[in-house]
């Protein structure tokens, strides 16, 4: 459009130049002709809009918003229409307390009150996208700044207003995700009204006050001490129970020999043992008949 313009303005000066004298007055023709042509080409330039992938376009005519968006792609309009961008991509947007990590400068983390009345600071991210269709009405209703007037006040209102409803420790540990839950949808319903859809907030850190912190370290490493010193009781019962099981085995081995073993016993014990002699790799000489009926082995190993 601005060529356009630029064609206006190069045709004005001709008209000035056809009413001045000579020799200014000769080469009105010629720059009127070429306002005509700047104006011709602008206009023609004009109708033709490119939509980058991800993005949609709406349309304003004089100071008019038009219900029908632009997809991305190669469109023809009135040269006369203004388009708007919108990006309809997932976006984030961090609030943290370390620095340079959100869009905003410095410590931007949220600070809110327990219902016992505790400070928590909290880190998360808001991801959300402008929905196609609601962009004309985002353009009429709040302009391209959204972010600014919805996405970060809505966002922090919500986590504080549902904070107040869990202890500071409840909030660290066990109701974690269902805090995150909570505000999840309340955020969403917030910003559905706005044309805006939530993918997900990510609470992505709480931290707790010092003294907090300290107590909870505390309790953890009671609780690991306890732990500890019952595996070590389970441990010297197993052992104890051990013992007790051999020393059991030992007074039944010992019971069994005293009561005496019968001579038929004691010639298949022998049996047996000149049999494993004999299957033996090792070379050996077996002499039968020694004393007492048992075998004498000479081995050169």
């Amino acid at each position: 459009m601005f060529i356009a313009i630029l064609g206006v303005i190069v045709l004005i000066v001709g008209i000035v130049l056809k009413r001045s004298p000579e020799p200014a007055g000769r080469f009105s023709g010629i720059v009127s002709t070429a306002g005509i042509v700047i104006v011709a080409v602008g206009l023609l330039l004009s109708m033709f809009k490119i939509i980058e992938p991800g993005k949609v376009g709406v349309q304003t005519l004089f100071g008019k918003v038009q219900d029908n968006i632009l997809e991305s792609g190669l469109h023809i309009i009135n040269p006369l229409v203004d388009v708007t961008t919108f990006d309809i991509q997932t976006q984030t947007y961090t609030m943290s307390a370390v620095n340079n990590e959100g869009q905003k400068e410095g410590d931007d983390a949220i600070r809110v009150l327990s219902s016992d009345g505790l400070e928590v600071t909290i880190d998360l991210s808001v991801l959300y996208k402008v929905s196609p269709d609601r962009a004309p009405y985002i353009m009429q209703n709040i302009g391209e700044t959204y972010l600014d007037k919805i996405v970060r006040p809505v966002s922090r209102t919500v986590i504080r207003d549902n904070a107040v409803n869990y202890t500071a420790v409840d909030l660290y540990s066990v109701k974690r995700q269902e805090f995150q839950d909570r505000i999840n949808r309340t955020i969403s319903t917030n910003f559905s009204k706005r044309g805006l859809e939530l993918q997900q907030i990510l609470v992505r850190n709480i931290t707790l006050p010092a003294s907090v912190r300290a107590s909870i370290e505390s309790k953890i490493n009671a609780e690991q001490d306890a732990q500890k010193m019952q595996f070590v009781l389970q441990k010297e019962r197993q052992e104890a129970e051990r013992k007790r099981v051999e020393a059991q085995g030992i007074a039944d081995y010992q019971r069994i020999l005293s009561t005496g073993l019968s001579d038929k016993q004691l010639q298949y014990e022998a049996i047996k043992a000149q049999k494993e002699i004999a299957l033996s790799p090792n070379a050996k000489v077996i002499i039968i008949g020694g004393g007492k009926g048992n075998p004498i082995l000479l081995s050169d190993k």
